[in-house]
């Protein structure tokens, strides 16, 4: 009986709890869309790399149609020389026997975060970043 003698505050009650409730219901496909949204932009950036990789090397291969690149190549590579040639293998001197540097701990302390800094991660997206 409490409750209709003030119907203003059943009313803004019930409006509160219909907007709660439509704000948690709509909060799911929102971070749905914004991990959608952030996976299309990582896509598009393997692509163009991709792409970029694509165009180096065939570069390469339109290279390694010539003589002067397979020459190069087998120089480099296999250590061939042309009769006559001198071959000269330089190599490095030994590396000397060095202390062991002491290993550090690479302890990674989580910074504290309150409660509602998380709630906040949840409703912007901000925790799907990792």
């Amino acid at each position: 009986m409490t409750l209709f003698r003030r119907p203003g505050a059943a009313l803004a009650t019930l409006l509160f709890l219909v907007m709660g409730a439509a704000f948690l219901t709509q909060l799911v496909p929102y971070r749905q869309i914004l991990d959608s949204s952030r996976q299309v932009s990582s896509a598009r950036a393997q692509l163009a790399a991709l792409e970029v990789d694509n165009e180096l090397l065939a570069a390469d291969i339109a290279a390694l149609e010539t003589d002067e690149e397979v020459e190069k190549l087998a120089r480099e590579k296999l250590g061939y020389v042309r009769p006559g040639e001198i071959a000269y293998v330089v190599l490095d001197p030994p590396e000397e026997l060095t202390r062991p540097q002491p290993e550090t701990d690479d302890l990674v302390i989580p910074e504290e975060r309150t409660w509602v800094d998380m709630i906040w991660d949840f409703v912007t997206g901000s925790d799907l970043d990792s």
